[in-house]
């Protein structure tokens, strides 16, 4: 995690934006992100692994497309030098406008009806989007060797990830270009407008858009509390009820594996002890 004054001079380097108050968001989990006060203007800076940056670009373009369909997201701001991210030794960074609006409370069951509708939208909207970043889902390598951090996590992760396998082998799952990592913070709704939106499209790769359902679902508490959220994604996405309740379970099995996987890398042990209690469950 870089520091604030790396933020601050690759602002400065790179975007010529001076920054001022720096928020981390804190909710995310599988990304690095903050907003960010520059003069008048507010900004949501991202943060991917240099071997993400194709992907994170992808996802900056589908942002660009959905803007162009008139869905409020986030504005990628170009570098100085006129690219969509600049790399540096802690990753590459990525500048986008704030939309308007407060962030979602998950919790909420009226935020969830806007989140679950926006994650729906967004995923019918980019049904024909490409781009020659967006890599396909591969979430898990069970033969990673950080795996042996603990004795029960590479069957657990092996377990989760075959599940998924022999599902988008043997049914027809409806795919496209996934957010990601759909946590309600991500997702705003202007209070003056009633018009909800997102901060970013995450990075870009192409799955089962149930996939990232189940990541919306874990944010939630789980499926008993997040019903508002499904039923504001059934009445806007392009997933049918059946195939969604077909395959949730699996997905969210899947979605703990990879949790798991992520906090074993980053050496989480707290994530990853509640991630073993979900993969239990």
């Amino acid at each position: 995690m870089p520091d604030d004054e790396l933020l601050r001079s690759t602002l400065r380097d790179q975007w010529h934006l001076a920054a001022g108050e720096i928020v981390a968001l804190d909710d995310v989990i599988l990304t690095h992100g903050w907003e960010v006060t520059a003069g008048d203007d507010r900004y949501v800076v991202r943060l991917c692994d240099p071997a993400d940056r194709l992907p994170a670009e992808a996802g900056l373009a589908a942002a660009e497309s959905l803007r162009d369909r008139g869905i409020a997201v986030g504005e990628p701001v170009r570098t100085l030098s006129g690219t969509l991210t600049a790399l540096t030794g802690s990753g590459a960074f990525a500048v986008l406008r704030r939309a308007p609006g407060r962030r979602l409370d998950g919790a909420d069951p009226v935020d969830q009806q806007w989140w679950g509708d926006r994650l729906g939208v967004v995923h019918g909207a980019l049904q024909h989007f490409h781009h020659p970043g967006l890599r396909a889902w591969q979430p898990l390598d069970p033969a990673a060797a950080h795996l042996d951090a603990e004795p029960w996590l590479r069957a657990a992760v092996a377990d989760a990830s075959a599940a998924a396998k022999r599902l988008t082998v043997t049914d027809r799952l409806t795919y496209g270009v996934l957010h990601g990592d759909p946590a309600p913070g991500g997702f705003v709704v202007d209070p003056g407008t009633g018009r909800a939106g997102l901060l970013d499209c995450g990075v870009g790769e192409v799955g089962p858009l149930v996939y990232d359902v189940a990541a919306a679902v874990v944010y939630a508490g789980g499926q008993a509390r997040a019903a508002e959220l499904l039923d504001g994604y059934l009445a806007a996405g392009p997933v049918e009820a059946d195939e969604l309740h077909a395959v949730l379970p699996v997905l969210l099995r899947l979605r703990w594996a990879v949790l798991a996987d992520h906090a074993a890398r980053a050496g989480r042990p707290e994530e990853l002890r509640r991630a073993r209690e979900a993969l239990r469950a």
